[in-house]
């Protein structure tokens, strides 16, 4: 660990290199990548095994997210959410595992492809009959309560971190498995989605961005509840303009893949803080701390999401160089000091 004090500029003696050293000097950016999903995917786990999800009420929250869908896409649901009100607990169970698996095997490199692939399928089952495909098809559908749905995303980064090197001198993570122009479509494509659904009809009220800070304020704790109720208050009134205001985030972010490298990792930071804001105020960091979540919502995966195209990620690329270690004049100085 003295090699990477010292690259931080702290002048302490060097030691003998630990394995955590080496690790770290040949650690692979999209195998990071690959661990962070997992972990979200085992929180999602732990949430889906909360004593709540094991009764009734359940079934009766996926059944809601039926409401405002055509029948096609709503009947389903509907069937669906009464299938599990009547075995629950079965069913739960399998839900909680299945999550529970999933993750697990995403950490263990041997099965990370078979991971990915039912990640994909599990999500895309999950967000129409748990999501009710994220209320896009409802009108309703608002980046504030996580459209087009968390569990789309984490498909979306399940392809994206798929372990293929078919572009060796990709620039970042996405590209190495889909190629730069693929990987500079979906990111374009994503963010302008976002763009569109908060300009929705629907969302630009005056009152939209109060009336739902303030009901996920609800229950949370006070400090947290607190932060919600100022941002609530200093938007009254303001809905239409905040919205506007946010799709024009959106709207830089989308551009921002197209930009030089610097102001590409501006645009990542930007979108990094977006999302933070939109965990924190309007999410409530998914109502993890008042239970009844069956996942964190949006803001997590879009931060991930956004981290994939960091620039200089690319192929391979460490993510701690033993080189620069080695070079670092910080650890010259400790090799004098030693």
């Amino acid at each position: 660990m003295s090699d990477i004090i010292a690259a931080l500029g702290w002048r302490v003696p060097r030691s003998r290199p630990s394995r955590l050293d080496a690790t770290l000097a040949k650690a692979d950016a999209r195998r990071i990548l690959q661990l962070a999903l997992a972990a979200l995917w085992l929180l999602d786990a732990v949430l889906q095994y909360q004593g709540f999800m094991f009764t009734r009420a359940f079934g009766q929250m996926l059944g809601g997210t039926a409401a405002g869908n055509p029948a096609i896409i709503a009947r389903p649901i509907t069937w669906d959410a009464g299938l599990v009100e009547h075995h629950v607990v079965l069913l739960n169970s399998i839900f909680a595992t299945v999550q529970l698996l999933i993750g697990m095997s995403i950490a263990y490199r041997p099965t990370v492809r078979a991971a990915l692939a039912l990640s994909v399928a599990w999500s895309l089952a999950v967000w129409w009959f748990g999501e009710g495909l994220g209320g896009i098809l409802a009108g309703g559908a608002s980046p504030l309560n996580g459209a087009p749905g968390a569990v789309l995303i984490y498909a979306l980064i399940a392809v994206l971190l798929w372990p293929s090197d078919r572009h060796p001198s990709a620039p970042y993570v996405p590209a190495r498995a889909v190629g730069v122009r693929t990987a500079r479509i979906i990111w374009l494509l994503f963010w302008a989605s976002l763009t569109a659904f908060t300009l929705l009809p629907a969302n630009l009220k005056a009152e939209g961005w109060t009336s739902m800070i303030s009901d996920m304020a609800d229950g949370e704790p006070s400090w947290l509840s607190s932060v919600q109720h100022a941002f609530g208050s200093v938007l009254a009134h303001q809905g239409v303009l905040a919205s506007v205001l946010l799709a024009i985030v959106f709207a830089l972010i989308a551009a921002g893949i197209f930009l030089p490298r610097a102001a590409l990792r501006a645009t990542i930071v930007l979108a990094v803080v977006a999302a933070a804001f939109l965990w924190i105020v309007p999410q409530a960091f998914g109502g993890i701390l008042v239970g009844g979540a069956t996942d964190p919502n949006s803001g997590p995966l879009l931060a991930l999401f956004a981290l994939l195209y960091w620039p200089g990620w690319g192929a391979g690329t460490p993510v701690v160089s033993q080189a620069a270690l080695d070079a670092s004049p910080a650890s010259d100085q400790g090799k004098d000091r030693s």
